[in-house]
């Protein structure tokens, strides 16, 4: 979800959610690798039965990583992200399902924030080659040191997008992986594996969700299944909270700041591309011997407890005396609700709410005091009570304009405080400061020598002579600051964040200032403030929206093809009479096609992932739909810092437009183009060792020509069967689509098409936790433990077992940490 910030101010707000991850990593003998045997217990003192990977979160980081050199081929982006999956197995290690979720053609209300991803994507990667090009020559014009360009074509990361050839493959790819690990890994031995590859419409977490709410509706679901679900993305977490699982839990790499890049010019780490400077590498080892024996860093993984979020919202949501019972699952729906005032990937947010300012805790805080008013919940299973969001939202509205001057005064006061804080450093920076092993250090401090012990000698010896490196020289106009390091004085331009005079960005709407509303619709939507008509028609589509998300994340997708037709929200006080407003949407509305959806997201710069006729659209003057591709495009700073904080004031596709245009150009489509242009379904894949085996076999066998139930002999998967035409069958090779990876050719997987359980379009699935589950035991401290405890003293949980004994360190332990 689209809450830049969110993850940082929950964990800060609710810290017990967290948990790193015991990792076992493969062992190494003789120069042979020895991978993880994950049939043995978890090391996390935890088992799970399904594992839910959404995929894009890995494929996106394995193809262009920002912290080590990109892989120079599509082969070693595939072995990349096998790899990446095979170190997520070996930790969750996952005993019924493991669910792999690609994103496939979203809804038209995603469209929107995926063209505009995609166009600043394009937009930031041309600006990129042009200004490496550019420091390319001057480092050369200077006699500079770089390595021999490579001749490549940069990695369009716009390929990852349904209906492209790249995801066609890693579709491929994917199946011989699971084929592989199905046949290899005692790991999988017993596992059912789903994948739902880029032709299969839907969100990735979505259709994981999907999957969930419809399973959960079958009378022999395991109401006590435990969830582990794989992805960085915010949203995940609302998702999670809205299955109403007691056993949820998300993996997530831990992000670490201001992590080092190489350079993409020498492929050296400590400066950037603007910085490079053309100097030779520097020898690791007396014949760089360990030139590739300090790789970066593997990020670390935590898992996110849900059920621990479950008893932290419990506490704060709770309400005494109310006109009504008190429902903690009710509750916590209404949270999630909360939450997409403050951003989504389908809704701008409100102007009033900012996640940073805790614009959360405002509304619950809201919630709870007119409670009374409001008489009841404002969601049930995914529809809302607009009566009473009215109240919510109205009561927001009441103290907008004192938010907007709080905002300012804050700003203000940082700015005086960073003033200050540079020019205290700049008065308090000495002339000389020596530095070095030879520098003089108070015995027993932290900047002694002595003090710290390397975990990694080598990393540490690499890294000094990385930072020497970066300032071989010690020029006449080079101060030093007080850690020691060179500082230039002049003749080089200074970093903005070390500039007295640092250039705000303009804002012409000035929310703290009187007058506020009509300067903010004048100029975002150029219109007066007055016309009561259009303000209520924006308020209304966000209103749809708000409605429109919550049953997309609580019941599926409502409507394909309805979207937010402006780039700005209204302001919280607009939202007057909106209970009589309609929340009902088309039904019967179907997805886009993959290279339809193509042509919706695409820039004119990524058209070579389209057919020729198709991509002349996008670029003939004469094109009926042109306007839909502008070269350049304006970014609205909309009172933030950073374009990337922005707004991009892109046009919005017309749908008709666009089928009318495409009408003439379908025609020219090759069979190849056709097959990838068609939408598809998820794919089960079962070993030999599994019960469903030889049922499946058997459909092949016998030719069955209709869609079979799936057999109880899967913990409790319902669905239906159908024979797949491109299945992996046994005593069948499965060839490798990665030449550097070998061929199967004694298989024993069986894989078939799999559709989920089908409802009525009116089916409701409930939000409820289900009757048999139990909840995991409590993990917070009790508030009346004080009282109960008889003196004992409360044993904090750190893991996923209570009964874990904590590690003691002896004195030398300590004086070695």
């Amino acid at each position: 979800m689209g809450v830049p910030a969110f993850f940082r101010w929950l964990s800060r707000k609710y810290p017990s959610i967290i948990v790193n991850c015991v990792e076992e990593k493969p062992k190494e003998c003789n120069g042979v690798k020895i991978p993880v045997d994950a049939s043995k217990p978890n090391p996390n003192d935890v088992e799970f039965d399904n594992l839910y990977l959404d995929m894009n979160g890995i494929i996106h980081p394995c193809t262009h990583p920002e912290d080590k050199p990109a892989p120079k081929n599509e082969d070693e982006m595939m072995v990349a992200i096998f790899e990446y999956i095979d170190r997520l197995f070996s930790i969750v290690r996952p005993r019924r399902l493991l669910y792999m979720a690609i994103d496939g053609v979203a809804p038209r209300a995603k469209m929107n924030q995926q063209r505009s991803r995609r166009f600043r994507a394009s937009k930031e990667g041309m600006e990129a080659a042009v200004e490496k090009q550019r420091v390319r020559e001057e480092i050369l014009a200077k006699g500079g040191f770089l390595p021999p360009e490579e001749i490549k074509e940069r990695f369009d990361s716009n390929c990852i997008t349904p209906g492209t050839e790249f995801m066609d493959n890693l579709a491929k790819c994917l199946r011989y992986y699971i084929a592989d690990r199905l046949n290899n890994d005692p790991g999988w031995k017993n596992l059912t594996v789903i994948l739902s590859d880029a032709s299969a419409p839907g969100e990735g977490e979505h259709k994981i969700m999907d999957y969930i709410r419809r399973q959960r509706a079958q009378p022999n679901h395991d109401p006590n299944t435990h969830h582990c679900l794989c992805g960085a993305d915010a949203d995940l977490i609302m998702l999670g909270l809205a299955t109403h699982e007691p056993n949820f839990t998300i993996i997530r790499e831990e992000f670490k700041p201001n992590k080092p890049k190489p350079c993409g010019l020498c492929n050296q780490f400590g400066h950037e591309v603007k910085d490079c400077e053309g100097l030779p590498r520097e020898k690791k080892g007396k014949h760089d011997e360990l030139a590739d024996s300090l790789p970066c860093a593997e990020g670390e993984f935590i898992f996110l407890r849900l059920n621990v979020l479950r008893e932290y919202l419990e506490r704060e949501l709770t309400m005494a005396s109310l006109p009504f019972t008190f429902d903690v699952e009710r509750s916590i729906d209404d949270w999630v609700f909360m939450c997409f005032f403050v951003g989504n990937d389908f809704l701008p947010h409100l102007p009033s709410l900012e996640i940073r300012e805790n614009a959360i805790d405002r509304l619950v805080n809201i919630y709870k005091n007119v409670v009374h008013k409001t008489g009841g919940y404002l969601t049930e299973s995914g529809y809302v009570n607009l009566q009473r969001v009215q109240m919510i939202m109205l009561a927001v509205g009441e103290v907008e304009d004192s938010i907007f001057k709080k905002r300012k005064d804050d700003e203000d006061s940082f700015r005086r405080r960073q003033k200050e804080k540079r020019k205290r450093m700049k008065r308090d920076q000495p002339a000389f400061t020596p530095s070095g092993i030879l520098t003089p250090h108070a015995l027993g401090s932290r900047n002694s020598p002595g003090s710290q012990v390397a975990s990694n000698p080598r990393q540490a010896a690499y890294e000094m002579r990385m930072q020497n490196n970066s300032s071989p020289s010690i020029s006449p106009n080079t101060s030093f600051t007080s850690d020691g390091s060179p500082s230039p004085i002049g003749g080089i331009k200074r970093k903005a964040e070390d500039s007295d005079s640092e250039p705000e960005p303009e804002d012409n709407v000035r929310l703290w200032e009187a007058g506020w509303k009509q300067r903010y619709y004048k100029n975002k939507f150029d219109v007066d403030a007055a016309d009561e008509k259009f303000r209520r028609k924006v308020v209304q589509s966000y209103v749809e929206g708000l409605c429109w998300v919550l049953r997309y994340y609580y019941q599926g997708c409502a409507s394909w093809k309805w979207y937010y037709p402006f780039h700005y929200a209204p302001f919280a006080s607009d939202f007057e009479g909106i209970a009589d407003m309609p929340s009902d949407f088309e039904k019967g509305t179907k997805p886009f096609k993959p290279l339809e959806q193509l042509m919706g997201v695409f820039p004119a710069a990524s058209g070579n992932f389209l057919p020729p006729s198709w991509r002349k659209l996008m670029s003939d003057p004469d094109s009926s739909i042109i306007d839909f591709y502008p070269e350049d495009f304006a970014i609205d700073l909309n009172g933030k810092k950073y374009a990337w904080q922005g707004v991009a004031l892109l046009p919005f596709v017309d749908e008709r437009r666009l089928r009318a245009a495409l009408e003439e150009v379908y025609p020219d489509l090759t069979p190849e183009e056709t097959r990838r242009n068609s939408l598809g379904g998820d794919v089960l894949f079962v070993g030999k060792h599994h019960p469903l085996h030889d049922f499946i076999l058997e459909l092949y066998q016998t030719g069955s020509t209709e869609p079979v139930d799936v057999p109880e002999l899967c913990h409790g998967i319902q669905g239906k069967f159908s024979l797949d035409e491109e299945a992996i069958l046994p005593d069948q090779i499965v060839c490798s689509p990665v030449p550097m990876l070998r061929d199967l050719t004694q298989n024993t997987v069986v894989s078939i098409n799999f559709k989920d359980p089908q409802f009525a379009e009116d089916y409701i699935f409930k939000a409820v936790m289900l009757p048999g589950a139990r909840k995991p035991a409590a993990v917070l401290k009790p508030s009346d433990w004080e009282k109960s405890s008889n003196g004992r003293q409360w044993k904090p949980q750190l893991g996923f077992n209570r009964d874990r004994r904590p590690v003691h360190l002896d004195q030398a332990a300590f004086r070695t940490l």
